[in-house]
C-alpha cells in the first residue's frame, strides 16, 4: 500500500519556491547566485507598519483571532475597497486569510465539485492550476500571445466556455506577465460573461498598487458583475509584507461565509500581530508606498533596456507588478556551453548553472516559450545579472 496519498503525489511542487530553494542551496555552497526568481519586494516593511505591530505586541495581542479576521481589520478593508476601488462591501462579505494564497485555496474548496472547469488565461500565477486540481476541478488553459500583451480576448473566452465552466481566474496586474487589463478590456470580457450568469469570476488584485499606468479596474466595479465576482487582495506586494501572511477577499456573502467555514477547519484566524499591523497599513493612503512603485518603474526600464540588447530575448512592456516575461524560444534546439536547450525549463536551469542567475521557467505559468524574471532586486543586481546572462548566451 502506498504511503502517500494520490493527492500529494499528483501535485506539482511550486516552481517559484523550488527555484528559490535551489538558489539558496547554491548560495550555501558558496556560489554567487543572483536571485531573480521570487516575487518578493526587496524593500523593508514601512516603519509605520512595523510600529503598529510593535504596539500590538505591547498591547498584549496574543489570543486566537476571529476566523474571518478582526472586526477593525474588516472595517479597514471595507474602507480600502471603497477608497481605492469604488467597491461597497459589508463585514460578512470580507474574509481575512493567511495570505492571498489561502484565500484562493478557500475559494476553490468551497466552490468546485469534481469535473468543474476553471478557465485560466495563460500565463497564470504558478499555483492556480494545482489549487484547482487539488479540489478536483479541471484547469482550462487559454493561450495568449506576447503580441497581445498576454491578455485574454473576449473571443478566446467565449471559445473556452463549456457547460462545465464554473469559474474564471485571472490576475491584473498579472503575475507573471505584468499585464494590466484596462477598464474597456474587462468590460468586453464582462459582456461575454453576461450570457453565462452562473460563471464566477476570481479577480486576483494583489499587485493592484504596483501599476505604472495610473489606473486600476476591478471586475466587481461593474454593477452587473459585482454579485458574481470574488476580489482577492492582500498586503504582501504593495507594502513589502510577504512574510506577514495576510490576504483577504470581498465576495458575495454566501461565498464569504463558506470560506469562513472552510478556514475554521483548516487554520482558523490569521496571525494576531500581523492583522493589527495591516489595519494601520490599509487605513493609510497608498501614496505612503509610492516610493517603492517609483523605484520598480525605474528598474523596469533598466531591465527592458538590458534584455533588448540580447539577441533571442523578445519582450513586451509590462504595465504593472515587477516581472518581465520574455519569450526565449529563439534558443530552443540550440546548444549553449555544451547544453542542448529543448525548452524554457532547460534554459532557466542553464542560466542558474552557467550565469548563476535564478529565474523561473514559463512552463510553470502555462507558457512554455517564456521565462519569468523578477526585478524586485537592486539596480546593481539587475545590471550584473543581465550582464551574466548576456555573456553565457552570446
Amino acid at each position: 500500500m502506498a504511503l502517500l496519498s494520490d493527492r500529494v503525489l499528483n501535485m506539482a511542487t511550486s516552481a517559484t519556491l523550488a527555484m528559490a530553494a535551489k538558489a539558496r542551496e547554491l548560495k550555501a555552497e558558496g556560489k554567487d547566485i543572483i536571485g531573480l526568481s521570487l516575487g518578493e519586494p526587496d524593500f523593508n516593511t514601512p516603519d509605520f507598519v512595523k510600529d503598529a505591530a510593535i504596539q500590538a505586541v505591547n498591547d498584549n495581542y496574543n489570543s486566537y483571532t476571529p476566523v474571518d479576521g478582526y472586526a477593525e481589520l474588516k472595517d479597514a478593508i471595507i474602507t480600502k475597497f471603497k477608497r481605492d476601488n469604488n467597491l461597497t462591501y459589508n463585514k460578512p462579505q470580507i474574509v481575512v486569510s493567511t495570505g492571498a494564497k489561502q484565500a484562493l485555496a478557500n475559494i476553490a474548496s468551497v466552490l468546485l465539485n469534481k469535473g468543474d472547469e476553471v478557465i485560466l488565461p495563460c500565463p497564470y500565477w504558478v499555483s492556480y492550476s494545482d489549487i484547482v486540481k487539488l479540489n478536483e476541478g479541471v484547469p482550462v488553459e487559454v493561450k495568449t500571445s506576447i503580441e497581445n500583451d498576454f491578455k485574454l480576448t473576449p473571443q478566446q473566452l467565449e471559445a473556452a466556455i463549456t457547460p462545465k465552466t464554473k469559474m474564471i481566474w485571472y490576475s491584473s496586474p498579472c503575475n507573471p506577465s505584468g499585464s494590466v487589463y484596462s477598464k474597456e478590456e474587462l468590460r468586453a470580457i464582462a459582456d461575454v460573461l453576461q450570457k453565462y450568469p452562473n460563471i464566477i469570476v476570481v479577480s486576483d488584485e494583489i499587485y493592484e498598487h504596483i501599476n505604472f499606468i495610473g489606473s486600476h479596474t476591478s471586475m466587481a466595479q461593474f454593477d452587473d458583475m459585482f454579485d458574481r465576482t470574488i476580489t482577492v487582495n492582500g498586503v504582501s506586494k504593495a507594502f513589502a509584507m510577504t512574510g506577514w501572511r495576510i490576504g483577504y477577499i470581498g465576495a458575495p456573502e454566501v461565498i464569504a461565509r463558506a470560506c469562513n467555514k472552510m478556514q475554521g477547519q483548516i487554520t482558523s484566524g490569521a496571525n494576531c500581530i500581523a492583522q493589527r499591523a495591516v489595519i494601520t497599513a490599509l487605513n493609510e493612503s497608498p501614496t505612503r508606498v509610492q516610493y517603492m512603485i517609483d523605484e520598480f518603474k525605474i528598474r523596469r526600464e533598466l531591465i527592458l533596456d538590458l534584455l533588448n540588447n540580447i539577441e533571442g530575448f523578445k519582450t513586451n512592456i509590462p504595465e504593472g507588478a515587477f516581472y518581465v516575461f520574455p519569450d526565449i524560444s529563439f534558443f530552443f534546439g540550440k546548444t549553449l556551453k555544451g547544453q542542448k536547450i529543448k525548452n524554457a525549463t532547460d534554459f532557466s536551469l542553464f542560466l542558474l548553472e552557467y550565469a548563476n542567475v535564478a529565474t523561473v521557467t514559463g512552463i510553470a505559468f502555462g507558457n512554455p516559450n517564456c521565462i519569468r524574471i523578477s526585478y524586485a532586486a537592486s539596480q546593481e543586481q539587475i545590471i550584473e545579472a543581465i550582464r551574466r546572462i548576456k555573456d553565457v548566451v552570446s
